[in-house]
């Protein structure tokens, strides 16, 4: 962090494209007592020449634990071929 940068301030720690797998990222860095939230939901999923994005933002103070957390995260997760996970069927409204 340099002089300029406040521990409150918010970072972006990943980039994703859906909600779907920022969910369980979030809830990963809450799990393990940082708090982090996504922003970008309303635009991730417009087509467009410059697709939204999901970012996972912490607060600065946390980056180092939280690039951990990542981490770990990642490497439980590689195996899971997502496509061929079955979510069920959606709820009626």
């Amino acid at each position: 962090m340099s002089p300029n940068e406040s521990p409150e301030e918010l970072t972006s720690l990943i980039h994703v494209p859906t909600e779907t797998e920022a969910g369980p990222i979030v809830e990963a860095l809450k799990a393990a007592g940082i708090s982090a939230t996504m922003t970008g939901g309303f635009t991730a999923g417009f087509i467009a020449e410059a697709p939204g994005d999901i970012s996972i933002q912490i607060f600065k103070r946390d980056e180092a634990a939280a690039s951990e957390i990542l981490k770990k995260f990642k490497a439980d997760n590689a195996a899971i071929d997502w496509d061929q996970v079955d979510v069920g069927e959606p709820e009626d409204e």
